[in-house]
């Protein structure tokens, strides 16, 4: 029988922690428990595993639970029903207590023996590397295509230049983790919401291997979702702190627009007598007027929902890296 050594002192964070979301692998967690001990073992860092079953319907719930009684290095987090692979990376989070964060899939397809040379960039200064699968063992036409295109797109969007957003396989200072939220299918765009957080990022090549158990939980059906969050991903990394930039220049140009055009029919009504009742200039500049108060209105709104978040969890609107300063006897 292996023998597991204990992560953490009482008086001693671990050295790294390791999220792994789960849903329906039984099959695959002896074997991923096993190869992420032996290699964090074998690297000599304190160590702790967070499994968060994300609803399983198979025993992978009552598998991790006898583990967790039994293995002093693993904590099974038990989600009450399906969240998605976001809520359940956000409960990993939560539950972490390393220094450094690295998660993973359950899947095997991310290999656990990667994990020290990505914890070795990560000492270089960086605070959040990401893994490139760069021989992706995946389908063509279901997951490869979609992926690239869905990179491609992300990448020039977000201006964050990685390869693949997709991977799981990536590891975060603590303190980077703690200062962003996760909702919707957030958890792919990791990389871009540390960009938002002043993170300094870099990826490197690791392995993947087919799937061994089970099947895949992703597909096409998940585009709709992440063009959604690309788009607030977008929002935020230009209009987080400044929403009225936004919704005013918009509501400005509307107005304007409608002013213009009411401007135009009032000169022809009064110089020209003509009939302005039936044309459709008439209803597009008072659509136009409409549309430009409503936006100054929504950007006033979210002017102050935006101040209401910072200013009630006393959240600055800036990150300090670091502060160095001459100590004065």
């Amino acid at each position: 029988m292996t023998s597991y050594k204990l992560p953490i002192t009482n008086h001693q964070l671990p050295d790294v922690s390791v999220v792994v979301p789960v849903k329906d692998e039984v099959e695959s967690l002896p074997l991923l428990l096993e190869a992420i001990s032996s290699i964090l073992i074998a690297s000599e860092v304190s160590y702790e595993i967070i499994c968060v079953d994300d609803g399983s319907t198979d025993c992978s719930p009552e598998f991790l639970k006898e583990q967790a009684q039994i293995r002093t290095d693993l904590k099974a987090v038990i989600l009450r029903r399906n969240y998605g692979q976001t809520a359940a990376m956000s409960a990993g989070f939560n539950y972490a207590t390393g220094k450094a964060i690295v998660t993973l899939d359950a899947d095997l397809q991310n290999d656990p023996a990667d994990i020290p040379m990505l914890l070795a960039k990560l000492d270089e200064g960086y605070d959040l590397v990401s893994g490139w699968r760069q021989n992706r063992q995946d389908g063509a036409v279901n997951r490869l295509l979609p992926s690239k295109i869905a990179n491609c797109v992300i990448r020039h969007t977000t201006s964050v230049y990685i390869h693949d957003y997709g991977c799981s396989l990536k590891a975060y200072r603590r303190e980077l983790v703690a200062d962003m939220n996760l909702y919707g299918e957030l958890h792919r765009f990791l990389p871009a919401l540390a960009y938002i957080e002043g993170a300094r990022i870099t990826e490197l090549p690791v392995r993947h291997h087919a799937r061994r158990f089970g099947k895949s939980k992703y597909g096409i059906s998940r585009t709709f979702r992440v063009l959604m969050d690309l788009l607030t991903i977008l929002f935020m990394k230009k209009f987080l702190t400044r929403p009225m930039h936004v919704f005013g220049l918009l509501g400005l140009l509307s107005i304007v627009s409608g002013g213009g055009i009411g401007i135009y029919l009032t000169f022809v009504k009064l110089f020209f007598h003509a009939n302005i009742g039936n044309r459709p200039l008439l209803i597009l500049a008072v659509l136009l007027l409409v549309t430009g108060v409503q936006l100054f209105c929504f950007g006033l709104l979210a002017e102050l929902l935006m101040r209401t978040y910072h200013e009630s969890q006393g959240r600055p609107i800036y990150r300090v890296r670091e502060v160095v300063a001459k100590n004065v006897k």
